[in-house]
């Protein structure tokens, strides 16, 4: 059986990543591979993966060297570190404006092309910030390698960082492996009775009922997606629980049959204090859903034992879930998870240990029912959509701050379009006010992802609309504020710029409401970087 993956390729910048940086360099002789780099690319090579190199070579268009000077290099660092499938070579200075030079997306998006892969399953191992944020731009995964000429700044952005080039092949290769079904080892299984339960009767093959579990916002469901479409592929039913923040999203999830709305209060934000009475009714109407097993999908700060003893209580004989504490006979698959993973594939994760894994034609990007993402008929409008509001405070700019961007956003000859929910109108008139239309309040969610689906990209802060837009394959200007990691939380497989200050004092701190007197790492983003950010992710379609 061919087995699901997150990567078809991995694309390597040269200078600092694969050889020492020697500037201009146009000598074979000079060439030196980084330490264990020969090794870390047979590793690749063996589990399948193409390769390729995408570089910057300004010192083509400034004269330093040849192309048959450079191209005696590369057959030097081949001969050093064996063949690769493809070479990008942007010859551009910056100057030139062109569109391949990191950070645009050209090279990431032409080596995706040689290669035969989309973007979004590729990913890109680089040494400095221009290289991720190529990669964001494109759609696919960036690591970024430190070297010492890598700023500081440049780490702080970053989502995902290793140590060097073998540490990144290794961490590629766990998350790889970490979304293929196998049999849990004796770490993830906790064993109930003299053996554990097994798995539902069929696996692989149909699983029978599996209840879902997602509690929390819009944005987590959303995220979720995948993970429950790799359920549904085996199951003959998916029953999801969320709760209320996330019922609005779960109905547009494919791959869900039936909708249990609950709060659970160990989740949300604000809840309501535990009521006996509530939970006995919860367990009774868990119990009538005679789920086969049941799978509790939770962010890396929740825990999952208050609901699996109430699932326990309700008769499900299997239960899996991501749980750093000790969780007694409350599990049946007791799953780890590493810091830093995105958190589609961290639920992704969890339903390979519990049997489940995507099909192989259905890519782990977030997805929508059909009739909610992008077709013919919304594919040409040409607009910008900006999004002022956040369910978290600290996850916004200041209104004044998205007004400016919508002023500069008109002033470039964009059309935008301000959303926000109900209770936003206020907002969403006083930022449309300079010089967009407010749609503030008028559409649900299913019309918000209607309207994305058309949009040429979305500006927006780390928010539930920033993960729809993902699902309808819409390119997002994130200005995201770090209270919250940003390669767990950020846009997913979808192009991407990354504005704010990644290193503010705020950083991983969770705050609902910014801690800082000024909201220093949103208020000081420039309105012409947003507008810059638009031209990098979706130039101007031709007249």
């Amino acid at each position: 059986m061919v087995t699901p993956r997150l990567y078809d390729a991995v694309l390597l910048d040269r200078d600092g990543t694969l050889v020492e940086d020697v500037p201009y360099n146009g000598d074979p002789d000079k060439v030196r591979p980084v330490p264990g780099a020969r090794e870390a690319l047979d590793r690749l090579r063996s589990a399948g993966l193409r390769l390729a190199v995408v570089t910057n070579q300004s010192g083509l268009a400034r004269g330093y060297f040849t192309t048959e000077q450079m191209e005696a290099v590369h057959a030097r660092i081949e001969a050093l570190l064996g063949r690769f499938d493809a070479w990008l070579v942007c010859p551009h200075d910056d100057s030139d404006g062109c569109g391949c030079r990191k950070p645009a997306p050209g090279l990431v998006h032409a080596a995706a092309r040689t290669l035969g892969a989309s973007a979004s399953r590729c990913v890109l191992v680089g040494d400095i910030g221009r290289d991720v944020e190529a990669a964001l731009a494109a759609g696919a995964a960036g690591v970024l390698v430190p070297t010492p000429v890598t700023r500081p700044e440049e780490v702080a952005a970053a989502g995902w960082v290793a140590a060097d080039l073998p540490a990144a092949v290794r961490e590629i290769l766990r998350r790889q492996d970490a979304v293929r079904r196998r049999e849990p080892d004796a770490d993830q299984r906790v064993a109930l009775l003299p053996a554990s339960t097994p798995p539902p009767a069929g696996i692989p093959g149909r699983a029978g009922t599996v209840l879902v579990v997602r509690s929390d916002s819009a944005g987590d469901v959303l995220v979720t997606g995948p993970a429950i479409r790799a359920v549904a592929a085996d199951a003959e039913r998916v029953v999801l629980l969320c709760g209320p923040r996330g019922r609005a999203a779960a109905t547009l999830l494919p791959g869900v049959d039936e909708i249990i709305e609950h709060p659970l209060p160990w989740i949300e934000a604000t809840p309501d204090p535990v009521d006996p009475a509530d939970m006995r009714a919860l367990t009774a109407r868990l119990a009538t859903v005679d789920a086969d097993e049941a799978i509790i999908f939770t962010s890396f700060h929740q825990s999952p034992l208050p609901l699996a003893l109430l699932l326990r209580m309700a008769g499900v004989p299997r239960i899996a879930a991501i749980s750093d504490d000790y969780p007694g006979s409350l599990l049946d698959v007791r799953h780890r998870v590493p810091v830093g993973v995105p958190e589609p594939e961290r639920a992704l994760s969890l339903a390979a240990a519990a049997g489940h894994t995507l099909p192989t034609d259905d890519e782990p990007v977030l997805r929508l029912r059909p009739e909610l993402s992008r077709s013919a008929d919304t594919a040409d409008r040409d607009y910008v959509v900006v999004h002022p509001g956040a369910s978290v405070p600290a996850r916004a700019a200041p209104p004044g701050r998205y007004a400016d961007i919508v002023a500069a956003l008109t002033a470039a000859g964009h059309r935008v379009l301000v959303t926000g929910g109900p209770d936003e109108r206020e907002l969403t008139a006083r930022v449309a006010a300079a010089g967009g239309v407010d749609l503030g309040g008028r559409t649900d969610l299913a019309g918000l992802a209607r309207l994305l689906a058309g949009a040429r990209c979305l500006v927006v802060g780390n928010t539930g609309p920033a993960h729809l837009a993902a699902a309808v394959r819409t390119p997002v200007v994130s200005l995201f504020a770090p209270t919250v990691p940003f390669g767990q939380w950020g846009p997913y497989r979808v192009p991407t710029v990354r504005l704010g200050d990644a290193g503010a004092p705020c950083r991983d701190t969770r705050a609902a409401h910014c801690p800082v007197p000024g909201h220093p790492c949103l208020s000081g983003i420039d309105p012409t970087q947003v507008v810059e950010a638009v031209r990098r992710l979706a130039p101007p379609s031709p007249d």
